[in-house]
């Protein structure tokens, strides 16, 4: 299976787009520190306010024109060229694939090649090893932890922070520093 990334539409927040947001099976805990569901108002709200925090979103599918997810570029620093880069593979039919780090890959070169992006970063628990696994995969670092940074069932757990960097601007040995 093939993936691509294209613009998302507020005509792409359909009744399927809205479900891979509901937090009735604990998925988006992985998504959002919060751990909270969004309804179609907060999704159109924040799709369509997406340009004015430089904030780029892509929906996910396949070559057979499945709706798998989405990748979020931004918000964007335009001063020094940074961005968080994050992935929802929103249709649970679509998990355990693989097709997060692909899906990744695709997002990387979005964000160097198009938005001149030099350093992409993010964050994820300890426990969410696939996510941690994707994106390293997909030519991210680990890059550190902060300690006890989320609060998890009354207990604490770290962030592990992940990088990738725009071989336009910095060295192989850089990028692939640990």
């Amino acid at each position: 299976m093939k993936l691509f990334l294209r613009s998302l539409d507020t005509t792409d927040i359909d009744d399927e787009f809205i479900s891979w947001h509901q937090n009735d099976d604990g998925h988006l805990n992985f998504f959002t520190g919060s751990r909270r569901s969004f309804s179609h108002e907060n999704l159109l709200e924040w799709i369509g306010h997406s340009k004015a925090r430089d904030t780029h979103f892509y929906l996910i599918s396949s070559d057979d024109g499945a709706k798998i997810g989405t990748i979020k570029i931004g918000p964007i620093d335009l001063v020094n060229k940074t961005s968080d880069l994050v992935c929802l593979i929103g249709n649970r039919d679509y998990l355990g694939r693989g097709l997060a780090k692909e899906a990744i890959a695709l997002g990387n070169k979005i964000a160097f090649e198009e938005l001149d992006i030099r350093r992409l970063q993010g964050g994820m628990y300890e426990g969410n090893v696939a996510s941690m696994k994707a994106y390293t995969r997909a030519g991210w670092i680990t890059e550190g932890r902060m300690k006890g940074y989320y609060w998890v069932d009354g207990k604490p757990m770290d962030r592990v922070c992940v990088a990738c960097f725009n071989p336009s601007y910095f060295s192989k040995e850089t990028s692939n520093a640990d």
